[in-house]
């Protein structure tokens, strides 16, 4: 992908980190990719060019993206929530049955199936965030500062899903992310951003091994 002079590639079934200070242009990149602002440069997905593609042809293609901030929608139940990340799908029988996959990967979404999600926990809601995702079926997942607002243990159980959802599902995973250290920790390969421009690009331990690096995002 090169997008807005920022060049990155992310090879299947690998979880790549995107880190950066804030400003960097992290969710912006992401943003971009997923078609939900103006942008320029060529982005390709699979063979298809999708630089000038609107959001819901994306989302068709099989990239799905989890928004800073979670993004759900608040007036709507988890259920609804979960029914709408699967608005490109036709198939309704696996529809229903992918709700309940996520039911059991989440309980605490099967249990608050008929709340409404602006009066979930802010983890709870990152989980109906990630859920409504993957019920469109992505093939690239991207997730924007998915730790924001979530304690410790919350984030840890969420980067423990992510990792699990790549291993048995195969499936290909881009994260914008400021806790750095658990990031990197699920990672496979790294990249960080400044000002715009990717200044480095290496494994994820490697990373996580880099002095300067550590003092900067890892805070040690």
């Amino acid at each position: 992908m090169e997008c807005g002079g920022v060049n990155l590639e992310v090879d299947e079934r690998e979880i790549v980190v995107i880190l950066g200070a804030n400003g960097a242009g992290k969710t912006t990149f992401l943003r971009a990719l997923s078609g939900m602002i103006p942008r320029r440069g060529d982005i390709h997905f699979e063979g298809h060019d999708i630089s000038k593609a609107a959001p819901d042809a994306i989302v068709r293609l099989g990239l799905a993206l989890v928004p800073q901030g979670r993004g759900t929608i608040a007036d709507l139940t988890v259920e609804d929530n979960l029914r709408a990340g699967a608005y490109v799908r036709g198939d309704k029988k696996a529809v229903y049955a992918d709700m309940d996959r996520w039911y059991d990967t989440y309980p605490r979404l099967a249990e608050r199936r008929t709340q409404k999600a602006g009066l979930l926990s802010g983890g709870e809601q990152q989980m109906l965030a990630v859920s409504r995702a993957m019920m469109s079926r992505p093939r690239l997942l991207l997730c924007d500062e998915p730790s924001l607002g979530l304690s410790p243990k919350l984030t840890s159980q969420l980067f423990e899903s992510l990792a699990a959802i790549k291993k048995e599902m195969g499936m290909t995973v881009l994260v914008v992310e400021q806790n750095a250290a658990i990031a990197l920790s699920i990672a496979d390969r790294g990249y960080l951003l400044e000002a715009g421009a990717m200044a480095a690009s290496r494994s994820a331990d490697d990373l996580a091994g880099d002095d300067a690096i550590r003092a900067a995002y890892l805070g040690y």
